[in-house]
């Protein structure tokens, strides 16, 4: 096995260009309910095993899903226009091999990590079921970019800043190089050799610098995470809650974002939550949460957290947020939860004071799941350029029916809700027209990273 790591060194530069590899949805793809969870599950919440990485892991940015063992992406074939570096096609092939043994892969990794540096067991949540699929998640994402440095450098930033609500520190990078080269070493029987491990150590060296430098900006401008105190919590449904919380500190973030919140009952298991409102002048911040099955957080948050309880938030992030500088309409899908941020984002029109028209369709498969409809129908009747349409059918599915209105050729739209009604609403508004860049929503991997 390869010696230890050094700390990361300078950023070794990455070849610009496309990546050869159809890439998944950009990092930089907005994400924005995290609250999309399923059904409740007994009380206390059983162990979840979706509970995200903790900081030393390369961890795709939003954590725990109920998705399969993420397998390696077929490689398109390489043009003359856009060749992949030798590194990158050296990683590549390593993560083709490694693939189907992916979850042999992470154990021994976490094994070799663990047993060579216990001290950081710590920073992990304690289940650790779901960190199978993360560290191989977050690779192949960084490999499908290697060749892209704008959208690799902004990935690998948010991850960075994303960790240091973890306590990770620069130097546990070294040793998480270490873990994996140990275990790539031990896996990649037949397309390992010096050529290789040379290619991995320098793709690594790239990769956690680029980290360690945006946390430490980030260190220079925000806290760690905020703590936040639940001032009140509103069961709208047995399984749905809308909490109020103050954070300690001034918490600046923007319409359509999202945080990731910490329980006191569950340590270091974090899960992400969209804003359900624009800022407010009084600093309070607002949450839609429905409990899902084997919820640690999201149980949690709806049937044990009162008034009192005080909560860690993490930075803001996501770019579903509206764009002032156009005068385009905004059709805005929510299904479920998904209508917290759609509501943050009606908000944000409204204070700007510009009458642009919004089209608002609300999901639901029955009345009982129209918990925020009340809400939105008060708003309508305030802005006159706000229409409402609420959709309840178990059969029909809500992007369809959008088809069936329009045009949307003068609109951005805004999708939020589970990821099957985000595939079905991207695809829906291809078929009419509206190009891709003028589509918003949540990145589809994290969403389904996000239940819990």
């Amino acid at each position: 096995m390869s010696a230890p790591l050094p700390p990361a060194a300078p950023v070794a530069t990455a070849p610009t260009g496309p990546s050869p590899a159809a890439p998944p949805a950009p990092p930089t793809a907005s994400r924005s309910v995290r609250e999309s969870e399923a059904a409740p599950s007994p009380q206390p919440p059983a162990p979840e095993p979706q509970a995200p990485a903790s900081a030393p892991e390369l961890q795709a940015p939003a954590p725990e899903p109920q998705a399969a063992q993420p397998q390696p992406q077929p490689q398109a074939p390489e043009t003359r226009e856009s060749p992949a570096s030798p590194d990158a096609r050296l990683v590549r092939r390593t993560l083709g091999e490694i693939g189907p043994v992916a979850d042999k892969v992470t154990a021994y990794f976490y094994a070799l990590l663990f047993t060579r540096h216990p001290e950081l067991r710590g920073l992990f949540p304690a289940a650790m079921d779901t960190q199978r699929d993360r560290l191989l998640k977050a690779l192949l994402t960084a490999a499908e970019h290697m060749d892209d440095a704008t959208v690799l450098t902004e990935y690998l930033q948010h991850l960075g800043r994303g960790h240091r609500k973890y306590g990770t520190e620069p130097g546990h990078y070294p040793a998480v190089g270490e873990a994996l080269i140990g275990a790539l070493t031990r896996y990649a029987t037949t397309t390992w050799d010096k050529e290789t491990e040379a290619a991995w150590v320098r793709t690594y060296t790239t990769i956690s610098q680029i980290m360690i430098d945006a946390a430490a900006e980030d260190e220079r401008r925000a806290p760690a995470w905020w703590h936040g105190e639940v001032v009140s919590h509103e069961l709208r449904t047995p399984d749905i809650a809308v909490l109020t919380v103050r954070p300690d500190q001034p918490y600046p973030f923007l319409a359509g974002q999202y945080t990731s919140l910490e329980t006191p009952w569950w340590p270091r298991v974090w899960r992400h939550y969209s804003f359900a409102s624009a800022p407010r002048p009084d600093g309070l911040l607002s949450f839609h949460v429905k409990a899902v099955p084997a919820g640690w957080v999201s149980n949690a948050l709806v049937h044990h957290a009162r008034p009192g309880d005080v909560l860690r938030l993490g930075p803001p992030a996501g770019s579903m947020t509206v764009d002032h500088t156009t005068d385009n309409g905004l059709l805005c899908l929510g299904g479920g939860t998904g209508i917290a941020p759609i509501k943050a984002l009606v908000e944000d029109v409204a204070e700007r004071g510009v009458r642009r028209p919004v089209e608002v369709f609300y999901g639901a498969r029955t009345d009982h799941d129209l918990y925020d409809i009340d809400t939105m129908l008060r708003l309508r009747q305030s802005h006159p350029w706000l229409q409402v349409r609420a959709i309840v059918d178990r059969s029909t599915q809500l992007p369809e029916l959008v088809r069936e209105y329009g045009p949307w050729n003068e609109y951005d739209a805004y999708l939020s809700g589970p990821p099957g009604m985000i595939r079905r609403g991207v695809d829906a508004l291809r078929g009419v027209g509206v190009p891709s860049e003028r589509i918003r929503h949540d990145a589809l991997d994290e969403l389904v990273a996000a239940a819990g």
